[in-house]
């Protein structure tokens, strides 16, 4: 496990809070009362309600605002239930929800903070993949969770998505890949670069602290 995962475990990372799932009545009424409208409906929760949490943790560090990660969710579900009939019965559902709140979260962001959307010159990763952690993954587990939290927050948006995916919600980088819709080398090439930020940020806090 890595050290940001373990501290998100650990519970100990602000802003991998529960989905206030009650704020969803308002969507599911849109989704019809038929008995087919209604069967419909109880399989597309029964698939996607476990991972509401997990989607509104992305929406979270998207956004950087509880309130608006809410919305973004919310508009995220009526997307998921409107394409759910395309949906592969027996996937696993989480990456799936996960790209929609994903690409709803960008669809928000251009329309309210265009300018958190930059283009990055991505890498490809030549080399492979440390089995053993490195100074950056005990830099982030000996620092408070709440510093910690703050500067994954100020790590650039395409650094601060692949970490989230693969540190917080542990996908496979194959999985990353396709929900960013970009090559592997890319998604390890943007991990070295948001792992590499983080550290750096961190220890810039914590020159700052000793001030």
């Amino acid at each position: 496990m890595s050290a940001l995962a373990s501290v998100h475990k650990n519970n100990t990372v602000p802003g991998t809070q529960k989905f206030p799932v009650e704020t969803m009545e308002e969507s599911r009424n849109t989704f019809g009362r038929s008995p087919v409208h209604k069967r419909r409906t109880r399989l597309f929760e029964e698939t996607v309600l476990p991972h509401l949490d997990a989607a509104y943790n992305l929406a979270r560090w998207l956004t950087r605002n509880d309130h608006d990660a809410q919305d973004v969710v919310q508009e995220s579900y009526l997307r998921a239930f409107q394409a759910f009939d395309g949906f592969q019965r027996g996937r696993d559902a989480r990456p799936w929800m996960l790209k929609i709140v994903r690409n709803t979260c960008y669809t928000w962001l251009r329309a309210n903070r265009p300018h958190e959307i930059v283009a990055v010159s991505d890498e490809t990763w030549q080399e492979p993949v440390a089995q053993n952690p490195g100074p950056e993954a005990s830099l982030i587990r000996d620092t408070d969770s709440q510093i910690v939290r703050r500067a994954l927050e100020d790590v650039q948006l395409e650094y601060r998505e692949a970490l989230v995916l693969r540190e917080l919600e542990e996908l496979s980088y194959r999985e990353i890949a396709e929900l960013l819709g970009v090559p592997l080398g890319t998604v390890m090439s943007r991990l070295s670069r948001g792992r590499r930020d983080l550290s750096r940020l961190l220890q810039e806090r914590a020159r700052g602290a000793t001030k």
